[in-house]
């Protein structure tokens, strides 16, 4: 009986943590360490927007990675202004420690100016990323 009851247990952790980290995954919000933060073309490796960057770090065994690289491309080309620059996080290790990117696909939101605005862990949703893009507009 004892067995039983922790299992129960365990499948019911394990459960609420899937739940949870479903919601927050992907989902594009304001990240308070990243205020005022700069990136500029020579950190990146490529020219920003004129209205608004798409950043994201990947990494080559990453399958959402391939998805998220859909999106922001689709995004861009339909968003005038906006450019989707991917960064291979293995190639880039000290942007990505200080950036503190933890998680692949990472994407920053940077507006005209270079400055990260929006962050999203995990695959982001094409209307978040949207909405995201006017608030930083």
């Amino acid at each position: 009986m004892t067995e039983l009851v922790v299992c129960v247990a365990v499948l019911l952790a394990a459960t609420a943590f899937g739940v949870l980290h479903g919601r927050r995954s992907g989902r594009v919000r304001v990240r308070g360490r990243d205020d005022g933060k700069r990136l500029g073309a020579a950190e990146l490796g490529g020219e920003l927007g004129e209205r608004a960057t798409l950043v994201q770090f990947s990494s080559a065994f990453c399958a959402p990675c391939r998805a998220t690289r859909r999106i922001l491309g689709e995004v861009a080309g339909m968003v005038p202004g906006v450019t989707h620059l991917e960064i291979d996080a293995e190639d880039r290790l000290a942007l990505v420690r200080e950036l503190e990117i933890l998680k692949t696909p990472t994407v920053l939101v940077l507006d005209a100016e270079g400055r990260v605005v929006r962050r999203a862990t995990g695959q982001p949703r094409k209307a978040d990323v949207i909405a995201a893009l006017g608030e930083a507009v």
